[in-house]
């Protein structure tokens, strides 16, 4: 897990006396990286002091992402996409973050497992290059669906893109993930990294991660919840509920982790959009 960074009041000073004598944000971050300074963690020290978005410095630095799609956040504590009743009973700012209850239907949840089921295999992460890879932080199983391969997946994408305004075609194929008795996965990141040096690769697929959807299949006998350790938030998993969370200009209080299964066994269906059409034929 990654600690929050401590900005010494002489640290803060210096940037601010810096850029007020018209020094910009590339030269500010060159001083500091030749002191000795992570050339990330400079980043998120600038943007606090400065109180700039990540995004905005990605810009100056020359790393911005092409513009692309962002997604609406529900706001009202009740919405109904297409006669689906959604309740919000949790909502945040930062990071942008919505608890979905009634996403899906019982038996919407019951027949992903049943089809996932068969095609499991050990699920995979995407390393710097975009090319799948096998993660000890990730112990589950799993599976993808491709874009509307059977109606039930095509219902649950549309319903998806009409709550968040992002059409279907900018979300990667639906992912199934088992975890049983000790298994979970550990702090990480969805959004891509601009500094890794596959970011190009991995982003021509569809441009940066915007948001993700975690939707849970069952309700775990113990454990399992999604952990926002940053905020100090908890979503239990339950069955038919989701967690939405956007990180645009890779927020890092997005932190996130699925929590150790205790007892019995979880499901979720994982949805992430990107900023652009997804290229489903390219390997994420």
């Amino acid at each position: 897990m990654q600690t929050r960074i401590t900005i010494s009041p002489e640290l803060r000073e210096w940037i601010l006396a810096t850029t007020r004598v018209g020094h910009g944000v590339p030269e500010v971050l060159r001083l500091m990286k030749e002191n000795g300074y992570d050339p990330r963690q400079s980043r998120s020290i600038v943007a606090e002091v400065l109180k700039l978005p990540l995004a905005a410095l990605h810009a100056s630095t020359g790393k911005q992402a092409p513009p692309g799609l962002r997604t609406k956040h529900p706001e009202a504590p009740e919405v109904s996409v297409d006669g689906h009743i959604i309740q919000i009973p949790i909502s945040v700012e930062a990071p942008m973050l919505r608890v979905l209850d009634g996403i899906l239907t019982e038996q919407e949840c019951a027949e992903l497992i049943e089809l996932a089921r068969p095609r499991l295999q050990r699920a995979l992460t995407v390393d710097s290059e975009g090319k799948h890879q096998v993660d000890h932080r990730r112990t589950s199983e799993g599976m993808f669906f491709t874009l509307n391969e059977l109606p039930l997946v095509g219902r649950i994408e549309q319903r998806l893109a009409s709550l968040l305004g992002v059409p279907v075609n900018h979300g990667e194929g639906l992912q199934i993930l088992h975890y049983l008795p000790g298994q979970e996965y550990e702090p990480h990141y969805d959004w891509f990294d601009p500094e890794q040096p596959g970011y190009g690769a991995i982003t021509a697929a569809g441009g940066q991660r915007i948001a993700s959807v975690v939707m849970y299949l069952n309700t775990p006998a113990q454990g399992g919840g999604t952990a926002f350790p940053e905020i100090g938030l908890t979503v239990t998993a339950r069955r038919g509920s989701a967690v939405y969370f956007a990180y645009e200009g890779g927020d890092r209080s997005s932190l996130h982790a699925g929590l150790p299964v205790l007892r019995g066994e979880k499901w979720i269906a994982t949805k992430w959009l990107r900023e652009r059409p997804y290229k489903t034929s390219a390997k994420t």
